[in-house]
Order: structure tokens, then sequence, then C-alpha cells
């Protein structure tokens, strides 16, 4: 079997419908020099297995009316070894700082595995993706009758751009992002669980990228998919450049906006925002070695969550229970 590692963090997605004719340039295409050899699709499923799928809900504009609108949020699913399997992946996450929600996290820090997806939400819709989750495994003939599941679900707030409140995530909802998950490219920017996330006071979203290590140093492949929802524009670096610091204006604004749009937005307090980082890797990792790379990502943040699973060759537990894994072959 292969591994697989993830890292929660977060902001989110783009919209399914979208082609791969109709994609968006990246940041390699408009020549950006970032560093490392990235996997021939620069993203999450360049390691093997990996399938990604999202949700969009995007209704009404105008101003906020509880329970109506405007509605801008999702749900991502991310199989570490694609929706048709059951096998489980070493695991292990990191948690900054901060109040973030990651269910499940008890179980992946005591079993050292994940099984099933990692989905990413809003704040207020967790609840209804976890149970939602539970459903789908045993509709699907996953579980026996004393077995249990206690699914992966994180969250980013979206209330300044969604009616949160409203509730508007179902279960149907986090189905249909799970059922949608494939492999090949990713779609990003405003889908899924980050339709609603804002990032350095730009429009957020989905992002995701890949590095493959040279041969001589194992060849193999980490895998990154982020749901970003902080920071003030200024810390914007780009390949290091302060990109933040030089495009001072065109922040956002509370309608009506009036007068020059720079400075702090007064829906956006200084001192919030989070990222869900989901990190990915085919190296023969095992879960405490995977607990380190979450706590290296992203020290500037007010709260960062990360989860990280490893695919390597091992005999899993047939049943979800306490045993562990027979010892990892080579």
């Amino acid at each position: 079997m292969k591994l697989v590692s993830f890292l929660l963090a977060g902001l989110v997605a783009a919209p399914s419908s979208v082609t791969l004719a109709q994609r968006p340039e990246r940041g390699r295409d408009l020549g950006i020099p970032f560093e490392g050899t990235p996997g021939p699709l620069d993203a999450i499923t360049d390691v093997g297995g990996v399938e990604v799928g999202h949700r969009t809900l995007v209704e009404g504009n105008g101003r906020l009316v509880v329970g109506k609108g405007p509605v801008r949020t999702g749900v991502t699913a991310i199989f570490p070894r694609g929706k048709d399997s059951d096998d489980p992946v070493f695991a292990g996450w990191f948690t900054m700082n901060g109040n973030g929600e990651m269910t499940g996290t008890t179980w992946v820090e005591e079993s050292g595995f994940l099984w099933g997806p990692v989905m990413i939400t809003n704040t207020h819709s967790v609840g209804v993706v976890r149970d939602a989750v539970i459903e789908w495994v045993v509709r699907r003939g996953r579980m026996r009758g004393d077995e249990w599941s206690l699914p992966v679900v994180a969250e980013t707030w979206d209330g300044g751009l969604n009616d949160i409140n409203g509730f508007h995530v179902t279960k149907q909802d986090a189905w249909a992002a799970m059922d949608s998950a494939r492999g090949g490219s990713v779609i990003e920017g405003s889908v899924g669980g980050g339709t609603g996330m804002v990032c350095n006071q730009f429009k957020g979203g989905i992002g995701t990228a890949s590095r493959r290590l040279d041969p001589h140093d194992g060849g193999y492949t980490v895998g990154v998919l982020v749901q970003c929802n902080y920071g003030r524009r200024r810390y914007l670096r780009i390949a290091g450049a302060p990109v933040g610091q030089e495009i001072a204006d065109l922040v956002p604004c509370r309608v009506p906006c009036s007068g020059p749009r720079s400075g702090m937005a007064p829906a956006i307090p200084p001192d919030v925002g989070s990222i869900i980082i989901v990190v990915a890797t085919d190296a023969p990792l095992v879960p405490h070695q995977l607990k380190r790379p979450g706590s290296r990502r992203f020290p500037w943040c007010r709260t960062s969550r990360s989860l990280r699973c490893s695919r390597r060759r091992c005999r899993p537990p047939k049943r979800r229970s306490s045993t562990p894994c027979s010892r990892p072959g080579p």
C-alpha cells in the first residue's frame, strides 16, 4: 500500500463545474519563481490515490437576511485512498493555537490512523457534515452493527460573506462533495468549504500544490491542499516578495463603500483568522513522524490546525479498534 499524509488549516474551494479549459492561470503560469519541483498536476492529487470533491453553494445578493442569504459556503472532501477504499492511512495532526474545531482528532492521536475522508466546511456546519459522513459510510455497507465512526471535519468561519446562521449546508451537500471526489486536476478558488473565505483581505478559497523530491532523496511526493481564512494585507508574501505592502489599496469594505478603500476593513478584526492545511505524502512515515511537519506550518497564524496521514506498506486493522498495525514493511 502507498502512503498519504494530510495537513489542515483554514480557507477554501472552487466550482466543480469549471472545465480544465476554463481553469484560471496559476502562479507558475504567470512566471512566479516558486521553489521546488512540482508533480505533474502541482496538486495534492499528485500523491497516488488521493481524491478531492467540492459542493459549492452560492445564492442571493444584497443585505443579510438570516435564513435566506446571501449564501456563500460549501463543503470540500479529501479522500486519502479514494472514495471507494475503506482502508485507513497512518495519520498525525497538530494545532498551533486558537479555538478552531476539528472533529475526530482524539482518535487520530490515540490510534495513529485516519479512516475515511477529511471534510472542510464552515464553522456552524461541522455537526451536519460529521453526521452525513457516518450515514454515507453506513449506506455503503462499510460499518458493522457493533462498529463506530469518528469522522474528521474541520472548519473556518465564513460569516463575513455568508449567512452562516441560516444553516444552509445539508447532509445532501456533504454527500455531493464526497460522491464527486476524483483524482486529477483539483478545482481551486472560491469553491467548496472555501466559498465564503477571505485571505489577506483578498478573496480566499481552496489552493493546492505539490513537490517531488529528487531521486537521491527518495523521489517521494508531498501534496498540500489549504483552506485559508486569515491575515492582514501587509503580511502577504509571494515567493518572498512583500506583495501585501505593495498593494495597500483595494481592501474589502461594507456596503455602501465610501471614501478611499484602504486600511483594515471593519468586518475583519486584526487578531482573527485561521487556516486548514491537508498534507499528503507517499513517503514512508509513521504517525509520530507525521506530527512533526504540522508544527512547522504558518507560525504567524492565530489558529492553525493540521492533519497528516501516511499510506505506507502495512497490514491495516480489519476493524476500527485500538489494535495497532503490524510492523511496517520497507
